[in-house]
């Protein structure tokens, strides 16, 4: 993946109920508006609440931390966070942290 000083900035958008598409670099340079757009998120839906992350370019430690984040105020409002199509840098934070344990992940695939 590009080094987050050539990624495009993050945007945040939702495209259906439920669901939150997140293109570019999520990183600490937009880990506040990702949290509070993410917390808007969890508080204004039911049901699962999917981050589709198949366009991010780059993710850092901080950005792994708003995932996280997310994870624990969408468990404490009764919801499931699902990380939709991560690509393959998230993956591997993933397993480096064990965060594949408490983070869900799915492909497109899984939800035909």
């Amino acid at each position: 993946m590009p080094s987050s000083t050539t990624a495009p900035p993050l945007e945040l958008r939702a495209d259906l109920p439920g669901r939150v598409v997140l293109t570019g670099r999520l990183d600490v340079t937009a880990a506040a508006d990702a949290r509070l757009a993410l917390a808007s998120a969890v508080t204004t839906g039911a049901g699962d609440l999917v981050l589709d992350l198949s366009g991010l370019t780059a993710v850092d430690a901080t950005g792994l931390g708003v995932l996280v984040g997310a994870h624990r105020a969408a468990d404490r409002a009764g919801r499931r966070l699902l990380l939709l199509d991560a690509p393959e840098q998230v993956h591997r934070l993933l397993r480096v942290t064990r965060l594949y344990r408490v983070l869900r992940t799915v492909a497109t695939s899984d939800c035909a």
